[in-house]
């Protein structure tokens, strides 16, 4: 049982670290979530509220285990792209902030193309490191680059 909690903890702990970013930007920025977000209007192909927190919640759960991933394959290996994993976890924080907390869209919309490169860097350096953990990031760019089709939808709606 103890050898399965070492080799878990990685797994656990990065999805966590990740999950617990994506829910204190959310808790952060509830009040736009809950009054203003409901109010703009939306481009096309914009689902349902319930569909976010559901594929966010997935996605950081690919995060952290895609970052196990590369942390088994050694510490010094994954460095470069646990530096990167890092970075674009704050980065995506950031924008959280910028689009529902201080509606600032238009911004958020350049920190989300910030955002897309950090992830993409992430995912090249994770190629060298470990295939899968690589392939792990890929639903994370798709989203993404869906997230920037919705989040500049809404900007040019909206102003």
């Amino acid at each position: 049982m103890k050898q399965f909690l070492i080799k878990a903890f990685p797994y656990i702990g990065f999805s966590a670290l990740a999950l617990g970013v994506g829910w204190l930007a959310s808790w952060l920025t509830r009040t736009g979530l809950e009054t203003v977000y409901p109010q703009l209007e939306k481009p096309a192909l914009t689902p349902p509220g319930f569909v976010f927190p559901i594929a966010w919640g997935i996605l950081y759960v690919l995060m952290g285990v895609s970052m196990a991933l590369a942390v088994n394959k050694g510490l010094a290996a994954a460095t470069p792209a646990l530096v990167l994993w890092l970075l674009q976890l704050a980065v995506n924080f950031g924008w959280t902030i910028l689009f529902f907390g201080l509606n600032l869209r238009g911004t958020a919309l350049v920190c989300l193309a910030i955002l897309w490169l950090l992830v993409l860097d992430m995912t090249l350096t994770l190629a060298r490191v470990s295939t899968a953990a690589a392939l792990l990031q890929v639903p994370y760019l798709l989203w993404l680059s869906f997230a920037a089709y919705l989040n500049a939808g809404i900007w040019l709606l909206n102003r």
